[in-house]
């Protein structure tokens, strides 16, 4: 059975209360390992999230989100910078930029994210940007014109197309395009199952990679109870819309105080994971609050 290990038993990242951008939490980061570095991208949070207890956003209880970058040589110990890289721009992300995912593609980075406009909980569609050093970024905009979240591109064309992945609720969806504009063949390729640790809803956590025996997908899964855990799948190589293997217990989930107290309770949510010498790195949430990490070999992922 695949089962993650924490690297540590501490988060690896905490907020910064002198920052005002991520004074009240740093959480939900996209990863890339690339030219011998962990290059981190994360999501922070000025204030708590009081509003999320009433059934729209209320303007009084505003928390904006910004994504911040950090870099390290082991996976582990981390230096960030002090400003944002990427800030909300425009209405749709008035309430700011959420759940960044990296892929690389060609010598291209793209960055896929939720812009949350705050003008009701359904208000977050999936944007697009791009960068050649993961620090400058120009946007390419919204990618679906929909309530949707959780997206990624495949870092490898299938049958010459682009392929995304996403959510409409609660299914994980994947989508297909030529030119990263116009996206057909939308299909669910996994559903919540009831009554387990995944009944509720479901959604990928980082880009889906190429692994000896297929294409890992790891993903989140939310309970009757709100619980957040993870999970992982196996995609066919050849046709990836297709669920080779789906691994009937979660990979890992909220264990130690700060992944079950936090601002929202009983959350490992990951959107980033990094390979280094045979060597998976997964990074997530812990709480809505802080980061962690976990890892374990390619060598021990069987299904």
């Amino acid at each position: 059975m695949i089962k993650l290990r924490r690297i540590k038993n501490k988060p690896i990242l905490e907020p910064i209360p002198a920052n005002t951008w991520e004074a009240a939490a740093v959480f939900n980061c996209g990863m890339i390992y690339d030219s011998g570095l962990f290059h981190m991208i994360y999501r922070a949070a000025d204030r708590d999230f009081a509003a999320l207890k009433y059934d729209r956003p209320r303007k009084d209880l505003k928390f904006t989100s910004s994504l911040g970058y950090a870099v390290s040589t082991d996976g582990v110990h981390f230096k960030r910078l002090d400003q944002p890289i990427f800030t909300g721009e425009g209405l749709q992300e008035d309430w700011g930029v959420e759940d960044p995912r990296i892929s690389k593609i060609g010598d291209t980075y793209y960055m896929l994210y939720t812009g949350f406009g705050g003008r009701g909980w359904s208000d977050h569609r999936i944007c697009m940007t791009e960068s050649k050093n993961l620090i400058e970024w120009e946007r390419i905009g919204v990618v679906l014109d929909e309530p949707n979240k959780d997206a990624a591109l495949f870092e490898k064309k299938v049958n010459g197309r682009y392929m995304l992945f996403h959510r409409r609720m609660p299914d994980i969806w994947v989508a297909f395009s030529h030119d990263l504009k116009t996206w057909e063949d939308h299909q669910i390729i996994m559903k919540p199952i009831p009554n387990t640790w995944e009944s509720s809803k479901i959604g990928i956590a980082g880009q889906p990679f190429e692994i000896k025996d297929g294409i890992l997908m790891l993903y989140h899964a939310v309970d009757d109870e709100h619980v957040y855990r993870l999970g992982a799948a196996l995609l066919d190589k050849e046709d990836p819309t297709k669920v080779m293997a789906r691994q009937k217990e979660p990979i890992f989930e909220p264990e130690l105080d700060w992944e079950i107290n936090g601002l929202v309770p009983n959350v490992v949510f990951s959107n980033g994971h990094a390979v280094k010498d045979n060597e998976l790195y997964v990074y997530y949430g812990g709480a809505d609050r802080v980061i962690g990490g976990a890892k374990i070999s390619l060598d021990e992922i069987r299904f």
